[in-house]
């Protein structure tokens, strides 16, 4: 079924490979300019995927899903951004000189060809493809069924827009396949994927890591923690949590659990509940919790663990730092995590003991991205330690390779 798909994206990686870094950002402008110029096109497409979904999708989900104006210059402002960077391809990362006269350049290079498996984001396919491009990588874009008809505008206005400055269109391809086959088929294609990427649900990402053949980089899902030590400035608090949870319900750096140290959650907990009535976002709570604030439901063990991509939050009392480090260490999905504090020591311990991709001292979640990192658009937040960690960026989707000369040597 995608065999084709793989022949054509093997022939446009060698010719890419080739691909000044001129030529690229030619195409990564074309691409920007054609986004916008066809923004309605794409408007279009998504309505239709949109209302597809109605009483299907959840709000979280519903709000990936949707695209508007803002979102699509969105896209073609993170094109611009990925042109702006230098490229990642052609750097020399080291020199070594040897005794018998031989000069070894360890250089970055591209993969070759990317597959990505993702679900109802439809931005995801700009972000990627732009993403792929300027690092001398072809891709193979499989998007859910809920967004087809977003990807498919998107896609066609890309390939365009890559063809009208010379490169090979087939450098981004999408399957229209939207099948369980295909995926299945996208995880298998080993020799001719380098690397595969899922971006969704935790459900997909756990599939793809235990069905593909091909090397996986696992982006996790974001059960994201918000720490309130007792030094915490409540204010701040307040306002970060607000900001962390209710700015878009839908993303993966969204704060999804609260933990309080119980020396500050009687005064803590009300205010941040205030901020979060705003919203009419639900929370759920511990004894404790429920003891320091009327209004606060009960929390089952399961609420400490789930990613609610919903206008609900848990929270978890604590009576030390250790407690509050060892209950996120827990829960975690290794994405990103945050401590309120004005004591620096606890701060610091936080944040060496956390083990997630990012962790921040007095500030939202939300900025796990790789625009707000300097990134430009990002492939998705990689919560594993192998290859890459965090916002995968340009840099993130190349390899190595030893060009080592001489002149004559033998061994």
């Amino acid at each position: 079924m995608l065999e084709q798909l793989g022949i054509n994206a093997k022939t446009a990686s060698a010719d890419l490979v080739g691909a000044s870094t001129e030529l690229k950002n030619k195409a990564l402008g074309a691409i920007a300019d054609a986004l916008i110029q066809n923004a309605q096109k794409i408007i279009d497409a998504n309505k239709i995927d949109y209302d597809s979904q109605l009483g299907i999708l959840d709000g979280g989900m519903l709000d990936r899903l949707m695209l508007n104006l803002d979102r699509i210059k969105g896209m073609a402002d993170g094109c611009r951004q990925v042109m702006a960077l230098d490229d990642p391809c052609g750097r020399v990362l080291e020199t070594v000189e040897r005794p018998n006269g031989l000069v070894i350049k360890k250089v970055s290079c591209p993969m070759g060809v990317i597959g990505i498996i993702y679900e109802a984001r439809p931005n995801v396919t700009a972000d990627a493809a732009a993403l792929c491009l300027k690092s001398g990588n072809a891709v193979i874009l499989r998007g859910g069924k809920e967004a087809i008809h977003s990807n498919i505008a998107i896609s066609d206005i890309m390939r365009e827009a890559v063809k009208s400055v010379g490169l090979d269109e087939n450098v981004i391809q999408l399957v229209h396949d939207t099948s369980r086959e295909s995926s299945t088929e996208l995880m298998k294609m080993k020799g001719t994927l380098d690397c595969l990427i899922p971006r969704g649900s935790k459900r997909l990402i756990q599939a793809v890591v235990e069905n593909a053949s091909v090397p996986v980089i696992e982006t996790g899902s974001g059960n994201c923690h918000i720490y309130v030590d007792e030094s915490a400035d409540i204010n701040m608090a307040a306002n970060i949590i607000f900001n962390a949870k209710t700015q878009r319900i839908g993303v993966c750096n969204a704060c999804e659990s609260l933990v309080i140290h119980e020396n500050i959650i009687k005064k803590a907990l009300p205010a941040i509940k205030a901020r979060l009535d705003e919203k009419n976002v639900t929370i759920r709570g511990d004894e404790k919790a429920r003891e320091a604030c009327p209004g606060i439901e009960a929390a089952s063990e399961e609420d400490f663990g789930t990613e609610y991509l919903d206008y609900i939050i848990s929270v978890k009392t604590v009576s030390s730092l250790d407690e509050a480090i060892a209950h996120i260490n827990k829960y975690s999905t290794g994405h990103s995590e945050a401590i309120i504090t004005e004591n620096k020591e606890n701060a610091d311990k936080f944040m060496m003991l956390i083990d997630s991709s990012s962790v921040y001292h007095n500030a939202s979640t939300r900025f796990t991205d790789g625009g707000e990192f300097g990134l430009g658009a990002e492939i998705g937040i990689s919560t594993q330690k192998l290859h890459a960690r965090g916002p995968m960026g340009l840099r993130e989707l190349t390899t190595t390779k030893y060009l080592v000369y001489g002149d004559g040597q033998i061994r």
